[in-house]
């Protein structure tokens, strides 16, 4: 039996104010928590066999200097702390 995405339901372990929910919301939070995971697990296998990238002999990461990735990181921290 397939449910529309308004169907309504109830995440029985989620606190009672945000517990109520529909299958729209189930399906985006399954989607975003397998995509938080899958980053977390990439980044334990980089640290393992420390490759980057998809594949070992082809890392696709942008043929830059290690002074182009500190300026980048300067930028980025930059945008941050911007933010704040």
């Amino acid at each position: 039996m397939a449910l529309g995405l308004d169907t309504k339901g109830r995440v029985p372990h989620w606190p009672e104010e945000r517990a109520h929910v529909d299958v729209r919301f189930v399906l985006g939070h399954l989607v975003a928590e397998t995509a938080r995971h899958a980053g977390h697990a990439d980044i334990l296998r980089e640290q393992l066999d420390g490759a980057v990238g998809r594949f070992r002999d082809r890392d696709n990461m942008p043929g830059v200097d290690a002074a182009w990735w500190a300026a980048y990181l300067t930028r980025v921290q930059a945008a941050a702390d911007a933010h704040r």
